[in-house]
């Protein structure tokens, strides 16, 4: 079949440029696409040689003459790279040169098939230009958080200690409020030492961690020992069976696991002990995970707030806590790939659902 029939059949073949060759790499055909990509029209192009879609350098290495020879001796030769188009514009293409045979399986020409993927390399040049950045602020943000951390806790421990030696020193000569004042002071280094911990910890999720095979119920089954007391002091029932085995952080998923389990405990209805109900299913490469409790539950406008740090819906003195805990939840989910949420009814429970990749 002619190099000009054939031609006309592969023009319905959109984004690649199709050239057809001679032994010696010299255009004689190629499509209108051909045209498009490399600016040249078929009247200007044939003849030439395809040397001319190259770059100064790559001539001198002479790239063209071995991808052309690699195609006579191996049947193909492939190539990823810049190119040239008329006016000396470059552009990321990938070429595939293939010998074309003759009755006796002597080489006669070449089919030469080029797709331009410069936008393509653009946008994969920008994404990694962009992870790099993100990379690196989150580096800075990091030692900002520890350097910070670090710095606010000596202070605050310098001021417990001196409110210790305070009471030990004058107990004496306090009256009632000096006693409240100075256990207001107490209360309040103390909490603050904890939130920022919990900044501290919440900044180190997903940093310089493996990822393992973690299973689901040798965690949980674990966690039941580490939280026996609070479990048997609310007389709470926890069910759960066949859960799966993930890949993903094992200490930052045992957190999850605990800070859900401890809030079910938590956030129990007064006189009704805790039923706690742990279920998975696998959909659309996603383990879907539910805890289900008949706790207090949350007014529905309060859905979205329960995941943001430092956010408290209750009293202190009702319930203890400094807001940190749901939104370590929310980042390690993230961390998996996967999202989180809770629907709640007042005076009934919640349900907090989320997804880890299977």
């Amino acid at each position: 079949m002619r190099s000009d029939s054939l031609l006309r059949m592969l023009e319905v073949i959109d984004d690649y440029a199709i050239l057809f060759l001679d032994r010696h790499g010299n255009v004689e055909n190629w499509n209108k696409e051909a045209e498009k990509i490399k600016g040249y029209t078929a009247e200007e192009i044939i003849g030439h040689n395809i040397n001319v879609f190259y770059s100064e350098e790559s001539r001198r290495n002479k790239l063209p003459e071995l991808l052309i020879e690699e195609a006579r001796l191996r049947g193909r030769a492939q190539h990823e790279g810049w190119r040239v188009r008329k006016g000396g514009e470059l552009f990321w293409a990938f070429v595939t040169i293939s010998a074309i045979y003759g009755d006796q399986r002597e080489v006669v020409g070449y089919s030469k098939f080029i797709r331009d993927l410069t936008a393509k390399r653009q946008m994969e040049k920008t994404t990694e230009e962009y992870a790099r950045e993100l990379e690196i602020k989150n580096k800075e943000l990091e030692q900002f958080v520890y350097i910070a951390s670090h710095d606010l806790q000596e202070p605050l421990l310098t001021v417990k200690n001196f409110v210790e030696l305070f009471k030990d020193e004058y107990k004496d000569v306090f009256d009632d409020n000096a006693r409240l004042y100075l256990q207001f002071i107490d209360r309040s280094t103390e909490r603050m030492r904890n939130l920022i911990k919990g900044l501290l910890d919440y900044a180190r999720l997903g940093g310089h961690q493996v990822k393992t095979l973690v299973d689901c119920n040798l965690l949980m089954d674990s966690l039941q020992n580490d939280l026996f007391s609070s479990i048997t002091a609310a007389e709470a029932t926890i069910t759960y069976k066949d859960l799966p085995i993930v890949y993903g952080f094992e200490t930052a998923l045992r957190q999850l696991f605990q800070n859900l389990l401890s809030n079910s405990l938590k956030f129990k209805m007064p006189g009704v002990p805790p039923q706690i109900d742990i279920s998975v299913a696998a959909h659309d490469n996603f383990w879907h995970f539910e805890f289900k409790d008949n706790g207090i539950g949350i007014e529905p406008c309060y859905k979205e707030k329960v995941f943001v740090m430092f956010q408290r819906l209750h009293n202190v003195a009702d319930y203890e806590g400094y807001g940190i805990g749901l939104s370590h939840c929310k980042k390690i989910v993230e961390l998996h790939g996967g999202k989180i949420s809770v629907e709640s009814v007042l005076n009934e429970g919640s349900s907090f659902n989320f997804t880890l990749r299977v």
